[in-house]
């Protein structure tokens, strides 16, 4: 069984408001995301620390235990949340997500606790399937105060998905375009009217 778990943790100091709920050509930012992947698992559901604010998609919500934990903090909350053993996670805040891609990141899950992107050299840990079996390893960094998203990425078993590979599935790497500002909002917007 997987999951698709979208992260809407909350208030943006860059934007000013959270990400998730800002319009996007006249939708919510979450709502582009969740039309793109409704069907890639057997259940979605959003974690954030505001689910009043998002029942309007009719998904299961997953309130954060840790309101000010951060994604890491997000990522135990969907784990804990789900129903199987893998979880597809996105960010709210990365509308351009590529179907091909996250169907290849799910086809390799069975092989690895943690399939992952990395473009360019950088992991891209809030577009990737994880194993609930990370799920021990990411409480010791929580409870260690290491709170990167990569902290427990050397003591699980992982499976990368490089740059050849994405050449093909993502040429563009559109996929990982997030929008922390308002410009980025500004370039999502042109993006979208030249599609």
């Amino acid at each position: 069984m997987l999951t698709v778990a979208i992260q809407a943790g909350g208030q943006s100091r860059r934007m000013g408001r959270d990400k998730g709920l800002i319009l996007l050509r006249g939708q919510p930012m979450i709502r582009h995301i969740l039309d793109r992947v409704v069907d890639l698992g057997d259940e979605v559901l959003v974690t954030t620390n505001r689910p009043e604010d998002y029942a309007f998609l009719g998904v299961r919500l997953a309130p954060d235990e840790k309101p000010d934990g951060g994604a890491l903090s997000g990522l135990r909350t969907a784990l804990l949340a789900a129903h199987g053993d893998k979880v597809l996670v996105l960010g709210c805040d990365m509308p351009f997500v590529s179907r091909p891609l996250l169907s290849h990141l799910i086809e390799l899950s069975s092989q690895a606790d943690l399939v992952v992107p990395k473009a360019g050299g950088y992991y891209e840990p809030m577009h990737a399937v994880y194993d609930r079996r990370c799920l021990a390893e990411i409480e010791a960094s929580l409870e260690a105060g290491d709170m990167k998203m990569t902290s427990f990425f050397p003591r699980v078993h992982l499976l990368t998905v490089e740059d050849h590979d994405l050449d093909l599935l993502d040429p563009e790497r559109l996929s990982f375009f997030n929008i922390n500002t308002p410009e980025d909002l500004a370039q999502a917007e042109r993006m979208l009217s030249e599609a």
